[in-house]
């Protein structure tokens, strides 16, 4: 496990414990750990790479040494640890009885039906908490309590490489299933190696098997968010994508069964693949490797679809027996606040949580290439991150539905809501 751990010690001045005691976050209002010498454990998620050096640990170094400076009665203890594993380390610390105080993750669910998380009632103020996105609000919520604080938001379009396409023929982006196998069809003839990118292996099928459901009018989940992986529109997806698709080698030589998206995004910003599904990062990544890219809705069965996938990651705040509720929503406050949320979401091409910072990212001239995916964000489908079963369910569709697009897609969905309804459906 690549885990990067840092201790940092606040120092007391002397004479000082009644200042101290009362602190107060510069733009976020009064806030106190209430005691002395609190210390805060956080794990976070790694977004970066150390062998890049552009690990989330110098984000976090930085973050907490101007926090502490102003708090000098709270440390701040950080664990940056690997996507990987980052899940699986807190869900150990919680089983072992020694929960973090603050966990940056993938899911917060599981967690808040135990009754083990602080909601964000008691971590923010009114007004802060009604500045985060109201769809990002619902997504962390669980019976209308929000425990999931949203850290970092993305959304997904369709990319394509306009060289390729030119080279080719094409002269527009799909709008309709139907186009894109025509257009992938042209590319293939014209020597390109991945006409479409179809990444169902384990890395995040969750993500682009959900794109291709909405593009029928199906997903996760039905209106009173129950799953329903199978529907006739999900079964109508991946039958599409068998025929259409994947029988006539229009995916490149990998199988897409067992194909990821690193692989996919690879091939991408090398210039051997046509289309792809992608996110803001893959934007920045291609512009670098100058790839001429085209973004734009994804293509749906009957058109190109007015919604698309939205992602976020979570922040939560574990009840403890010594209580760090000040504490925890005194340092919260500071996290949230636009200025050191904007830094984490530069660095990384990542999209605001909050309308503020969605604001301020809105009047940034060099945000620009942004806005197309954070003006899709408010009416984003997301994973049903709020259903205590959604982490198991999860792993097993990265595991098994890739299998569609080779065997019987009605076998496949099949045994994937059988499974599903079997964790509880909650």
């Amino acid at each position: 496990m690549s885990v990067q751990r840092r201790r940092l010690v606040s120092l007391m001045a002397a004479g000082l414990g009644a200042v101290l005691a009362a602190s107060v976050l510069s733009g976020c209002g009064a806030a106190s750990s209430g005691s002395k010498n609190v210390t805060l454990h956080l794990v976070a998620a790694d977004y970066g790479d150390p062998k890049t050096g552009n690990s989330s640990t110098a984000y976090w170094n930085d973050l907490v040494k101007s926090f502490e400076q102003k708090n000098p009665d709270i440390t701040v203890d950080v664990q940056v640890v690997d996507w990987d594993h980052v899940d699986d380390k807190v869900s150990a610390m919680v089983k072992a009885g020694k929960a973090p105080d603050l966990a940056q993750i993938g899911s917060y669910a599981d967690y808040a039906a135990k009754g083990l998380l602080y909601s964000a009632d008691d971590i923010f103020t009114v007004s802060m908490q009604a500045d985060f996105i109201p769809s990002l609000v619902k997504a962390g919520s669980v019976n209308r309590v929000q425990y999931g604080i949203p850290w970092a938001s993305s959304s997904r379009l369709f990319f394509y490489n306009k060289a390729l396409f030119k080279d080719a023929g094409i002269k527009h982006p799909p709008t309709t299933w139907a186009q894109l196998a025509h257009d992938a069809a042209k590319l293939k003839e014209n020597g390109v190696k991945v006409p479409y990118g179809l990444p169902l292996g384990t890395e995040e099928a969750q993500a682009e098997s959900l794109m291709w459901m909405l593009g029928a009018g199906g997903g996760y989940t039905d209106a009173v968010n129950g799953y329903s992986f199978s529907s006739n529109e999900n079964v109508a997806a991946f039958s599409w994508l068998k025929d259409n698709l994947v029988a006539k080698g229009l995916t490149g030589p990998g199988d897409p069964a067992t194909t990821n998206r690193r692989t996919v995004f690879t091939d991408f910003l090398a210039g051997n693949a046509g289309m792809i599904n992608g996110h803001p990062t893959l934007l920045a990544q291609a512009k670098a490797a100058h790839i001429d890219v085209g973004v734009a809705a994804l293509p749906g069965q009957n058109g190109a679809l007015p919604d698309t996938l939205g992602v976020a990651d979570w922040m939560m705040a574990f009840k403890q027996k010594d209580d760090h509720l000040a504490a925890d929503s005194a340092f919260l406050r500071y996290v949230y606040s636009s200025e050191n949320s904007l830094r984490f979401l530069d660095q990384y091409g990542l999209l605001p949580v909050t309308t503020t910072a969605s604001q301020a990212m809105e009047r940034n001239p060099k945000d620009k290439d942004m806005l197309q995916f954070l003006d899709r964000l408010p009416d984003a489908a997301f994973y049903p991150v709020n259903k205590t079963s959604w982490g198991a369910v999860s792993d097993q569709v990265k595991k098994s539905i890739g299998a569609a697009v080779h065997g019987s897609p009605a076998q496949v969905l099949g045994t994937l809501q059988r499974f599903a309804v079997a964790q509880g459906g909650n």
